[in-house]
């Protein structure tokens, strides 16, 4: 007998006999994109909740519904209508979406983010050595056969993301100073602390 075995959401509903939710096609999809959109059941609206199941003591699903409806009894209505005023949000931008906007989006995504995230590097080096008042290049097939990216004024650099600062062993392959990134909301942030103290010296 296999001692791994898989449960599926459907069936923990089934043993728990608690009834499925059934839905239109793609509701699920539009209502979890609305309310990612809202946040309308973040901890701030219904509570946190898996502090709230831990403290809860009871039995049955009726049983939580009832202790948590005493605690947070405008959550529901408050998230419901959160995720609603989304919905509409929806609504007014689907009658605008047009096949041209469709292509442009598809654009964006298949060609110019894919050249951004090939090229990224490029704009790290740009930016760094306007900060510094320095030329860059990008290097050389020899120089990338030595872990070098481009070089900022006459210094080699490597450009890294930031989890290879808990990687020693890769970094001693790596002839550049280090310039770390990392990927946030909206861009790259970038420290290049080590390359100042290069120049600097």
């Amino acid at each position: 007998m296999n001692p791994r075995i898989k449960l599926s959401n459907e069936e923990i509903k089934n043993l728990l006999d608690i009834p499925s939710l059934h839905l239109p096609k793609y509701t699920g999809q539009i209502l979890n994109l609305a309310n990612q959109n809202a946040q309308g059941t973040r901890p701030k609206v219904v509570g946190q909740m898996s502090e709230l199941i831990k403290e809860f003591s009871g039995k049955t699903l009726d049983e939580w519904e009832d202790w948590y409806l005493k605690r947070h009894p405008e959550a529901i209505q408050a998230a419901t209508e959160k995720i609603l005023a989304m919905i509409d949000n929806f609504k007014e931008v689907l009658e605008i979406i047009d096949e041209n906007m469709v292509r442009a989006w598809v654009r964006d995504l298949v060609i110019i983010k894919t050249f951004i995230g090939l090229k990224f590097q490029e704009a790290i080096l740009k930016k760094i050595a306007r900060t510094l008042d320095k030329k860059y290049r990008l290097a050389s097939v020899e120089d990338e056969a030595q872990g070098i990216d481009g070089y900022i004024g006459e210094i080699p650099v490597s450009i890294k993301p930031i989890s290879y600062r808990s990687k020693n062993s890769l970094q001693e392959e790596l002839n550049g100073v280090m310039i770390f990134y990392e990927k946030v909301k909206g861009g790259l942030r970038i420290d290049f602390s080590a390359l100042i103290d290069q120049v600097q010296s």
